[in-house]
């Protein structure tokens, strides 16, 4: 049965609000104003990291909050709330949703999903879990685990996984066709037709971060276009003006009748 908050969210567009250490905008009292902005122009949630950023937000907003904590261990590449400690801060610090890594990975200490999965029920059994996979048959596994909400935020992030230049469709769509629990879509959707698109797929909701949340990236993302672009028309010029060149010295050349 689904869950009375992740029901609510059906056909929603969510906000991922998050910065690392490097980027211009770090810092909680910014994602929380970015929360903010995303809250006025409607937004249904919020996704965001670390325990910090999520406590200001729920300071700041009404809207409900997709938390997690991305924490590296050395024996392991999973990140995205790896054990128990960090589900423990992230549910502290308000979140109404948990997401965890549910890919195939190792995780820390070489725990298992179904054991992770188990012990947050039992500690926090009125949270819901997201779980982020990246392939098909993550998302099944996770749904037989009993996780409330699969989403595809991995997909193209693990090593097996297809790398795509645009969100993955088919996974949206297979996953959602199972029926088991609601599929939110989530993973380079940078324009209003792509994010429609995955709702055609059967998306329950939508997740967008860095087209909205991550200005570097969006001006990147502008400026390579307007290079390649130019680029492309000055070598368009500048073979016209070599065929004009060399049709002006044939004609010159042009043998006198």
């Amino acid at each position: 049965m689904i869950k009375p908050l992740i029901s609510s969210l059906k056909d929603g567009f969510i906000v991922s609000c998050q910065a690392q250490e490097h980027e211009p905008l770090y810092g909680s009292d910014i994602m929380a104003a970015m929360a903010a902005a995303a809250e006025a122009g409607g937004a249904s949630a919020i996704r965001a990291n670390t325990p910090q950023d999520i406590t200001s937000i729920k300071n700041r907003c009404r809207l409900p909050v997709i938390g997690l904590y991305k924490k590296h261990y050395p024996d392991s590449d999973v990140y995205i709330t790896p054990t128990l400690r960090e589900v423990d801060q992230v549910i502290r610090a308000g979140a109404d949703i948990v997401a965890i890594d549910s890919t195939s990975m190792t995780r820390p200490g070489n725990e298992k999903l179904d054991r992770l999965i188990a012990e947050i029920r039992k500690s926090f059994p009125d949270t819901s879990i997201m779980a982020d996979i990246s392939t098909f048959e993550e998302g099944a596994m996770a749904m037989q685990l009993g996780v409330d909400v699969v989403s595809t935020t991995m997909s193209g992030y693990t090593p097996y996984s297809p790398k795509l230049q645009t969100p993955d469709f088919e996974l949206i769509g297979k996953l959602s066709a199972l029926g088991q629990v609601p599929v939110f879509a989530e993973g380079r959707i940078w324009t209003v037709e792509e994010c429609l698109r995955c709702y055609e797929a059967g998306a329950h909701a939508v997740v967008i971060g860095t087209a909205i949340t991550r200005p570097q990236e969006v001006v990147r993302r502008f400026v390579t276009r307007i290079q390649t672009k130019m680029q492309g028309l000055h070598e368009e010029e500048a073979r016209g003006n070599n065929r004009n060149a060399a049709h002006s010295c044939a004609k010159g050349n042009k043998p006198q009748e």
